[in-house]
């Protein structure tokens, strides 16, 4: 096994959604949330975490049957960061690495997260990876190795692992990847019109 694990956020209140759950909008019959999770199962990850948060029952329910974790973020309100902290708080301590990965981006693959945990070089558990376009666009979701997991759990407001990167950028390496999979979140009735009438709409590669 790689030694790495995913944690899932999927705790926000879709608040840009205008009423609707952006997590449980469906893609090729299957819910947003479902479709994440299975990705993430499917990598070579040791071990997925899913983070919930508002609307659980409703989520935990999509999630009811795959071989993952659950872990609840009481305080989702708070933003993402608690998220991640709540995630990493719930890791095995021998974990070799972390990815965060959101629950919104529908084009990310198995294949992405497995040349992430592929990347990962054994002994530099200080190494941070994350994916960016050809074009030079950063996206997600990022790995870090194990030495940031104490970071991550302490985690709290709205910017997620920015500052964990921003704090350590001398250890960032950036993996190029074709495509835009790593930029495209659906967190608006908007994007989700636009993504659904794109003539590749929900193809896994």
């Amino acid at each position: 096994m790689s030694g790495v694990a995913v944690i899932l956020l999927a705790a926000g209140g879709s608040t840009r959604m205008r009423g609707g759950d952006k997590l449980l909008e469906t893609l090729d019959g299957e819910p947003l949330l479902l479709r994440s999770a299975r990705v993430a199962h499917n990598s070579r990850a040791e071990s997925v975490i899913a983070v919930l948060g508002a609307n659980r029952s409703a989520r935990e329910s999509v999630l009811a049957g795959l071989p993952i974790r659950i872990a609840f973020n009481e305080n989702w309100l708070d933003g993402m960061g608690r998220s991640i902290a709540v995630g990493a708080a719930a890791l095995d301590p021998h974990t070799s690495g972390v990815i965060i990965m959101p629950g919104d981006m529908p084009d990310l693959t198995a294949a992405l997260l497995d040349e992430l945990i592929a990347a990962l070089p054994p002994g530099a558990p200080e190494t941070i990876l994350r994916p960016r376009t050809l074009q030079g666009k950063p996206g997600n979701p990022v790995l870090f190795g194990a030495a940031h997991l104490s970071a991550l759990a302490a985690l709290t407001g709205d910017e997620g692992a920015r500052q964990v990167i921003a704090a350590h950028r001398e250890n960032l390496r950036y993996i190029d990847v074709i495509g835009e999979a790593v930029l495209t979140d659906l967190d608006t009735p908007e994007a989700w019109a636009a993504y659904r009438d794109r003539p590749d709409m929900g193809k896994e590669d």
